[in-house]
């Protein structure tokens, strides 16, 4: 089985475009969701935030909210500002975040692959989130935003992708924060589908309960819907598919709620397991292995011992700070559920992480050095799992350009 499909997207017409387009829902709370589509009854927020257009304080997990996201997706497609293309097919969609650049296939993936594993994760996914986005994928009959996958380098494919951007582009504009987003439509796709055949499989860089959902939706359908010939659309979902060499990989920070002792004692339960450099000036961490702390008004920068554990997950720096500050000097064994942890993506900048302890909503901010995509692919190619919150890629797709549906 292929592991890209064309498909029929339900669009934007092109000057509705950045006026539609959103961030992603799993980025932004509600509070931060209503804010942004204030003013904008366009904004794709309403489809897949939609307890923005509830009472405050609405459960976004309420019956009301997802049926509020299938008739907000039933009434854009019935608007003069949605189109739907009338032939399968691909596009390309390139970002734009000040000097980098990546230009991904925009197309759909089969759930078979990510049953099998061709499609490779790297993620523990929590069921709470995949059953939210899979019941609004059942309700609205659609998916409604892509994921992230990544896949070695093919020069054949990158040459197809470079001639199809010297043409004239379906959307092209630059969002809210900056980020420039531009989109063609493919109008014949056999080359690219045909030059895809050598990918044998690709990586979840963004998106993996969006996956997972999208494999219980279909797990779904199958039950509720007689056969059919072909590929039910409920067994494809969006995916934008970059090469490797083109993602960009921020730190993902970590804040610590309260500490058990003082900063002092603190520092000075550090400085007995490993190497501490005081009041440093830059509190940027140099390299890997190394990560800074802020507490009680200063930046220090700490040296992360090897890992005494056996897997090259063991050897990420996130892991390396679980095992050797986390569990044993803070009590914390578990950061996917522990309340005293939160975790803070590096977009925000190491300013945020100041701003937090200095206002007292943490006692410490832990500073990272960003996951490489070489460890990303070597773990997944392990077979194992990364700890939470290892990633963060910028910059994010946009939601509502391109929606795959089920009719």
């Amino acid at each position: 089985m292929s592991l890209l499909y064309p498909f029929r997207a339900v669009r934007p017409v092109p000057e509705k475009a950045a006026e539609v387009a959103s961030p992603p829902y799993d980025v932004i709370n509600t509070e931060e969701a209503r804010h942004l589509a204030a003013g904008k009854p366009w904004s794709f927020l309403h489809v897949i935030r939609p307890e923005i257009d509830l009472p405050e304080g609405t459960d976004e997990h309420d019956d009301a909210v997802y049926a509020r996201g299938a008739e907000n997706l039933r009434r854009f497609r019935e608007s003069p500002v949605f189109v739907q293309d009338p032939e399968p097919t691909l596009y390309v969609y390139r970002q734009q975040m000040g000097d980098h650049v990546q230009t991904g296939v925009f197309g759909c993936v089969p759930v078979a692959a990510y049953e099998d594993g061709r499609i490779v994760r790297h993620e523990k996914t929590r069921p709470d989130k995949e059953a939210d986005r899979t019941r609004h994928i059942l309700e609205q009959r659609a998916h409604a935003e892509p994921v992230m996958l990544t896949y070695p380098d093919q020069p054949a494919i990158d040459e197809l992708v470079a001639r199809i951007t010297e043409e004239v582009p379906l959307y092209d504009f630059v969002a809210d924060d900056g980020v420039r987003h531009t989109v063609w439509k493919i109008e014949d796709p056999s080359e690219l589908l045909e030059a895809f055949r050598a990918v044998e499989r690709v990586y979840v860089a963004d998106g993996h309960h969006r996956c997972a959902a999208a494999a219980r939706a279909a797990a779904v359908l199958r039950e509720q819907e007689p056969p059919r010939e072909g590929l039910a659309e409920y067994e494809i979902f969006p995916a934008v598919l970059f090469p490797m060499s083109q993602l960009q990989i921020l730190p993902y920070h970590r804040v610590v709620r309260r500490l058990p002792m003082s900063p002092e004692e603190f520092l000075q339960a550090l400085e007995a397991r490993m190497k501490v450099e005081r009041n440093v000036a830059d509190p940027t961490p140099p390299a890997k292995g190394t990560i800074t702390l802020y507490l009680d008004g200063s930046w220090h920068r700490v040296e992360l011992p090897p890992t005494q554990r056996g897997t090259v997950a063991d050897q990420l720096d996130v892991a390396r700070l679980n095992e050797h500050i986390l569990e044993p000097v803070l009590g914390i064994t578990d950061p996917r559920t522990d309340p005293n942890l939160d975790f803070v993506g590096g977009i925000r900048g190491l300013h945020a992480l100041k701003e937090m302890v200095d206002r007292g909503e943490a006692a410490l901010a832990i500073a990272m050095y960003p996951t490489s995509i070489e460890e990303l692919i070597a773990v997944s190619d392990a077979g194992l799992l990364m700890p939470p919150k290892s990633t963060w890629f910028e910059p994010k797709l946009r939601s509502g350009l391109l929606i795959h549906v089920f009719d």
